[in-house]
């Protein structure tokens, strides 16, 4: 094989004319080219590591063409595509209903209220009633009715996790029969209700009441506001509660102190009486709470 010309990188020097009358010499062989060093003969394919490395370069340039020409495009996501996936999601889980949620965003505020009287030897702390209260401050600010604790000598609360601590009333506000509390202890994970204006509440509006009706608790019951403004004569005539709101979730003795909530878990109203025709004292559609602007200037709150 002709191998290629080699050219130098030094420069010549340019001949100089001949003279006209010198004596011709005689014509010298031509100086040999000096053979290039073995190193620079040497070609890319007669070094092993080099060979190798290049045919393992070429096969992965090969193998990633090849993925590259079976791999199918990915297909754009239609609105169908969209609609089914939420669809089948409706169809193999069960989501909870608007009424749970709401119980699920309170429950941890609720309290159970019970006020104790003394025994006539003095010994014993004796039940006189039990309420429900809910808390609007994290540092154990409770509200409930009245009602429950007048003539209580002492109270207990009870916090959703468990915990058990005494009480005591720091304001009351007759008016809307409505007591504040201060609990002695409370749990490092309290956390208090959000409090919400009745200002855009309207009959229709979905609610739920929570507390401890008879005493079993923590109870839910869910319905629908039914008026707005009402006004309630207690049953001893003592005293009548204005600017009501009227639900009829269901409640009963036991209720009275506890919250009344929305679908989104925060409060309007605080459970204050049911309307009784009869000595009964039971629940028969009809159910009043004081409006939570009311509930929250007795604590000297009025968020809205």
């Amino acid at each position: 094989m002709r191998r290629p010309a080699l050219y130098s990188s030094a420069s010549r020097a340019r001949p100089e004319p001949p003279d006209a009358d010198a004596t011709p010499s005689p014509p010298q062989p031509p100086e040999a080219v000096p053979a290039a060093p073995p190193a620079a003969r040497k070609r890319w394919w007669s070094d092993p590591r080099l060979l190798w490395a290049t045919i393992a370069l070429l096969a992965a340039a090969a193998l990633g063409a090849g993925t590259l020409a079976l791999r199918p495009g990915a297909r754009m996501l239609t609105q169908k595509d969209i609609d089914a996936a939420v669809m089948r999601t409706l169809e193999t889980n069960v989501l909870p209903s608007p009424a749970a949620k709401a119980y699920a965003a309170i429950i941890p505020s609720v309290v159970r209220v019970m006020g104790f009287v003394k025994s006539k030897d003095g010994k014993q702390d004796v039940e006189q009633g039990v309420g429900t209260g809910v808390v609007i401050v994290d540092k154990g600010i409770i509200l409930t009715n009245l009602h429950v604790v007048a003539g209580a000598q002492s109270i207990k609360v009870t916090f959703s996790d468990g915990m058990e601590t005494t009480a005591s009333v720091t304001g009351t506000q007759p008016e809307n029969d409505l007591a504040v509390l201060q609990a002695h202890k409370i749990p490092d994970d309290m956390i208090a209700a959000t409090m919400r204006s009745t200002a855009d509440l309207m009959p229709g509006d979905q609610v739920v009441a929570v507390g401890f009706p008879f005493g079993i608790g923590p109870s839910t019951s869910a319905g629908v506001v039914s008026g707005l403004g009402r006004s309630f004569r207690s049953p001893e005539g003592k005293h009548v509660l204005t600017n009501l709101i009227q639900f009829d979730a269901a409640a009963n003795p036991g209720n009275s102190g506890g919250p009344l909530v929305t679908m989104d878990g925060q409060v309007v109203g605080i459970v204050t009486a049911i309307l009784n025709p009869s000595q009964q004292r039971t629940f028969v559609g009809i159910g009043f709470a004081v409006p939570i602007e009311n509930a929250a200037s007795a604590v000297g709150l009025h968020p809205f």
